[in-house]
This record gives structure tokens, sequence and C-alpha cells, in this order.
């Protein structure tokens, strides 16, 4: 199928459209689509997602019910930022080239284009309905958080320090990109500040202040292996208990899959998932068991006082994310408390580790 044939989104698909999109997946080799029914899905922020019910003429009976799709955000400010990131590129990349050679379990992708022309994009997924979705804002469980960082070690064991990742230029950070965003995050930080003034805590606006330069000094760091990295692992980009309890979570969201120090999605899901006090009482626990699953999972070489100090000095990515992705989106009630959360949350983090002392003097 043609990239130049994509819909621009969901209100452009049609039956036939779907109906080839799913025959050249393999889901359909007999019958075709004749109705769909499109809901909207999911808390994305760059992108939009929706549950498309499907009705069928001759198909098979394990034809899918209903299916995912995504496709690029319709604020333009929340799309731009899509585009000029990459986000929708690698996603896309992500299902069609590195998602079957990790352990972590996500939904099957029955198509996945891009049309580089346009950034117009299509996702058609697995429906992993019934689930429960991860909320950001509610926090979890400490059993959900065991089960996010077993699930954390299978995406990260399987491409540890893995050379051939490096031919994969979608995946490896841009030096240019980067060089942007360090660029823009003094004018971001000041922006962040003025919009939250009053209400984010003084010492942690403090930290807002020393993140782009402990940024820049970390952004040439190769003291740790480096695997794949989801790159934004957290609650709302998560479900549990999926299909009804078949798998207990599944991840989704790939758009900012690169390439990092693995330890960096673990301290960024648990200074976000849980308050400051229960991760004060149980994170060391936690980070040793997702250190004993990579060891289980053939990583060597990679001790348990390497991953603790990792742990404490990647705490930087949880302020960056919120601080970051508030001025990135469209603005919205949920957006400014999630924001809040994540910033104060890996704010809170990073105080506790002395994270910055690895960056600063």
């Amino acid at each position: 199928m043609e990239t130049t044939r994509l819909p621009a989104g969901p209100d452009a698909l049609d039956a036939d459209w779907l109906t080839g999109a799913l025959r050249e997946s393999g889901a359909l080799p007999a019958g075709r689509v004749t109705e769909i029914a499109i809901t909207p899905v999911g808390n994305g922020l760059v992108a939009d997602s929706f549950r498309l019910t499907l009705a069928y003429e001759g198909a098979a009976q394990d034809a899918p019910a209903s299916i995912v799709g995504k496709f690029p955000a319709r604020d333009a400010v929340s799309r731009q930022s899509g585009s000029a990131h990459r986000l929708y590129l690698r996603e896309v990349s992500f299902y069609r080239s590195l998602a079957a050679s990790l352990a972590i379990f996500t939904p099957h992708a029955y198509f996945a284009e891009i049309d580089p022309a346009t950034d117009d994009f299509v996702l058609l997924m697995e429906d992993l309905g019934p689930a429960r979705q991860g909320d950001q804002l509610h926090g979890c469980t400490l059993a959900d958080a065991k089960t996010a960082m077993a699930e954390a070690a299978a995406m990260h064991a399987p491409r540890w320090a893995d050379p051939t990742l490096l031919h994969l230029d979608w995946l490896v950070p841009s030096p240019d990109l980067a060089q942007q965003v360090e660029t823009a995050l003094p004018a971001i930080t000041g922006m962040f500040k003025a919009r939250y003034e009053g209400v984010l805590e003084p010492e942690f606006v403090d930290l807002v202040d020393r993140l782009p330069a402990a940024l820049a000094r970390q952004r040439g760091d190769t003291s740790s292996p480096v695997t794949v990295q989801h790159g934004d692992y957290r609650l709302d980009n998560i479900l549990f208990d999926v299909q009804g309890g078949r798998r207990p979570m599944a991840t989704l969201d790939w758009q900012t899959v690169t390439l990092g120090p693995a330890v960096q999605d673990v301290a960024y899901f648990l200074s976000a998932a849980l308050d400051p006090h229960e991760r004060r009482q149980h994170e060391t626990e936690l980070v040793r068991f997702y250190h004993g699953e990579l060891i289980r999972r053939g990583v060597q070489g990679f001790s348990w006082e390497d991953c603790w100090r990792d742990y404490r000095r990647y705490s930087l990515h949880g302020i960056l994310m919120g601080v970051f992705s508030a001025l990135s989106v469209e603005r919205t009630e949920r957006g400014d408390a999630l924001f809040l959360k994540m910033t104060r949350g890996a704010c809170a983090q990073a105080l506790d580790h002395q994270s910055f002392a690895f960056w600063e003097g």
C-alpha cells in the first residue's frame, strides 16, 4: 500500500482502505470491512488514538472485531512537536523493525506507515482491551510498579550494549536535534517557571534553573551501557491486565524510543508513578528487583552498584520531560496537573539522590 494513499486522520478512513490495510497484514485473508465505528481512546499528547470497531462481509470468525488506530495530533502545536522531534517516525519505525526483537509486551501492529513528505502516519494495532489503563495522576500500587520493573528489564536486556543498534538512524539520538533542544532549553525553562509561578515549590524551581547546564554536561556521557530506551516510560503509556488478564502489562506510545542508558527509564517511571514518600520506602527493593531481572535475562558486567549509581544520576530526565512537554503540546487542565506532578516527583527524586552533583562541578 503506497504511503501517498495514507488517510490524513480517522475521518478520512474508509472501508475499502481499511480492507486493503488488513489484507496486506494477513489479518483479513478473506472478506471485506463494511462498517467502521470510531471512538477516541487513551490520553495521547502528540498523537490521537481511536478504537475502530469493525463489521465485515465474508470474513473469517477470527477477524479482529476491533483495532486501535493512531494518527498525528489534530492540535497544530502538538502535531508540530511530533514532527519536529521525529516522534511519528520513531514509533512507526519501532513497530516495523525493532519491536519483535524485544521481550517487552506491546500490541501487534497490523499496519505501520508514514509519509516522509507530510509526516502523515497511520498505525493500526491490536486492541488489547479489556484492560486497566494506567493513570499518571492517580499513581499505581507497588504490585503494578513491580510488574513495570519486570517489563522494563524485558525491554532493556535483549539488545543490551548491542552495537547493531547504532546503524538505526531513526533510533540514534540526532546531534543536531539534541543541540536544538539544548539551545532552546533555557528559554523553555523560563516559560515553564512563568506559567507555574507561585505554584511550583522554590526548591524545585531552583532545580529547573539548573537543568539546562546539567543536561549539557550529561549529553556527552558514555560511561553507562546503552540499549533500547522507551524514553517516556510512565503510567499513561501502560495498560495492565490486558485482554482480560491474558498478559499482566502492555507498553504503548513508542514515539520517544531511543538509544540510551537503561536505568533512566526506571528512574523516570518510579519518580512519576509513586508519591515521594512511597518511592523512598520502596525504590531500593524495586530497583534491586529490576537489576535481578536484567541478570536473569542474560545481562553481564552490570553490577548492582552500577545500576544504583545510574538510578541516582539519571533522574534529571524526569524533570526534563515535565518541563519540556508542558511547553510542547496543547495546554489543558489535565496537562497542567500531569506536568506539575511529573516535575515535582522527579525533582524530589533528584534532591533525595543528589543527582545534580553527578553533573555539576
